[in-house]
């Protein structure tokens, strides 16, 4: 019985231990969220308004005009996925979400005819797909924790030469968006050809949306070069913002899933930690019972 007390207490020193790295971590995670959000609230209405300049500018050049990074290709072969997740584990369905997203939308282009050709942000989605078979074509790691412009850089020059070389014909980003610590959603947006980008598709401000309901209530914008020239400027500057973009609103989401897996973890650890005493009171207090009717016992051995 003294045995397994002891094994108790061990159990409960164990699961004490990790209570106090999981609260660290959330601690630590909390600190970097915070950072994350203060750079993801400076960077929104910068890319807000250069996804606006891009789309605005296509409409007023209304044909786009035939540069390469422009040009909508014929033919849809290949299409380019970039999935954006961590480095690191330990934030609950983070990581596996995106894979899963990815893989599914792999499968549905394969299934139209268009072989899906991966590209990954971060280790985790990198391991994730060769363990499943699939090996991506490049993957850009060492940076989720912290990310900067020039990875969103570095990725978006490679994603838009794939796309000028022809090695795809249409490139797709999957990444977790920010909403709050707790809530996490997968987005997936259309990156190039422009004809089909996803800023194309989204729906206008309310300053737009009532603009376009009076047209003369509407800026007269007037562009100096042509529209189409200033397209060809904006088009990788609008590729670069939409990954950096990604890559912050993914690293805030990443904090914010660690942050509540390690809670989760700490108040199960504590819970854990109350069953186990628990179980170690009950067995002290079997074995004084056995020793009092040890005692009861003998005492009456002696007395007969």
């Amino acid at each position: 019985m003294a045995q397994s007390q002891r094994d108790v207490r061990n159990r409960i020193n164990a699961v004490k231990n990790i209570q106090k790295i999981t609260r660290a971590m959330e601690m630590v995670a909390a600190a970097r969220l915070r950072r994350a959000e203060q750079r993801i609230e400076a960077l929104r209405p910068y890319a807000s308004a250069i996804r606006r300049m891009t789309r605005q500018a296509a409409e007023a050049a209304g044909n786009v005009p035939q540069l390469p990074i422009l040009v909508e290709h014929e033919n849809v072969r290949s299409v380019g996925l970039l999935l954006v997740a961590g480095d690191r584990g330990l934030a609950g369905a983070f990581n596996s979400n995106i894979v899963r997203a990815g893989v599914a939308a792999g499968r549905q282009h394969d299934g139209e005819g268009h072989a899906p050709i991966y590209f990954a942000s971060g280790r985790r989605p990198a391991s994730s797909l060769t363990f499943r078979g699939v090996e991506p074509a490049e993957s850009f790691t060492g940076f989720t924790d912290r990310p900067a412009y020039a990875d969103a850089r570095r990725i978006a020059e490679r994603l838009m030469a794939a796309y000028v070389d022809e090695e795809v014909d249409r490139v797709e980003i999957f990444y977790n968006g920010y909403i709050s610590p707790l809530s996490q959603v997968v987005r997936r947006e259309t990156l190039l050809p422009l004809q089909q980008a996803t800023i194309l598709e989204e729906e206008r401000d309310e300053g737009e949306s009532e603009s376009s309901d009076h047209p003369e209530h509407r800026a007269l914008v007037e562009y100096e070069p042509d529209p189409e020239e200033i397209l060809g400027r904006l088009v990788p500057d609008y590729v670069e913002i939409s990954i950096f973009r990604a890559l912050l609103e993914s690293t805030a989401s990443e904090h914010g899933a660690r942050m509540t897996a390690m809670r989760n973890a700490s108040d199960n650890a504590g819970e854990l930690i109350t069953d186990l005493t628990l179980e170690m009171n009950r067995a002290r207090q079997a074995e004084i019972t056995q020793e009092i009717m040890e005692v009861v016992a003998g005492a009456e051995g002696l007395s007969g």
